[in-house]
């Protein structure tokens, strides 16, 4: 009866994450919310930006900036292959971190197989992470493509401008949109790591960590001031 109560826990703590990233996944695509949430804040000084770099020559400043921004992603997909690897290793050594996890107070323990299906599921995050953000340093390129096909600022070139600056605006909020959900999966692993201890952490960790996402998108002194008001 105890095995069975423990396996029942893990099913409903797996099955909460699941629902939790989903609903949230699902919440980032209601349009209007996402025009008040960072995300469209942002993505309206990303016009901002396009439109002053349509008018400046050179361009400088504005290759630097997305070369900065793009070294951010090619760090972060590294570091989702390193844990990629470092999970891989666990496999041959599962049972003896296993014992070490089940020494402390209140964990709880489980099988070698559902063991594995713990580390599975976080090798899938990462996998998850690394292709996020291996896209989104791909899409910086074509943004840089982007900008170094702008037109000359010329009078009779303005409209010709304003289209280019926006469309290379839209390209970078879509890779920042990957890049986004790459860090979002980085939160969720932090809340997987969790399940190893106890499926009941595990769903607590998840719940902390959405609320958290909610809060710094749409909540956050950040957004207020992105938005032109002082928190």
């Amino acid at each position: 009866m105890l095995d069975l109560l423990r396996s029942q826990t893990d099913v409903i703590a797996f099955a909460w994450f699941i629902l939790t990233v989903s609903l949230y996944r699902l919440m980032l695509r209601i349009p209007g919310l996402e025009r008040r949430s960072i995300v469209g804040a942002v993505q309206e000084h990303r016009v901002l930006w396009m439109r002053n770099m349509a008018q400046r020559d050179p361009r400088v400043l504005d290759a630097v900036l997305l070369g900065s921004l793009s070294q951010g992603n090619a760090f972060f997909a590294s570091t989702a292959a390193i844990g990629i690897g470092g999970l891989a290793a666990l496999f041959g050594s599962g049972e003896k971190v296993q014992l070490i996890i089940e020494r402390l107070p209140y964990a709880q323990k489980s099988t070698a197989t559902l063991y594995e299906l713990k580390l599975v599921l976080l090798m899938a995050i990462f996998v998850y992470a690394f292709f996020k953000f291996a896209w989104a340093f791909r899409l910086s390129h074509y943004v840089a493509i982007l900008i170094g096909s702008t037109p000359f600022p010329k009078p009779e070139l303005i409209e010709d401008c304003e289209i280019h600056a926006r469309r290379t605006a839209r390209l970078i909020g879509i890779a920042a949109e990957h890049a986004n959900g790459g860090l979002r999966a980085f939160y969720y692993a932090f809340a997987a790591l969790t399940w190893f201890y106890h499926p009941l952490l595990f769903m607590v960790s998840t719940t902390g960590i959405l609320l958290i996402m909610i809060r710094r998108d749409h909540f956050s002194r950040s957004r207020r001031i992105l938005n032109g008001m002082w928190p």
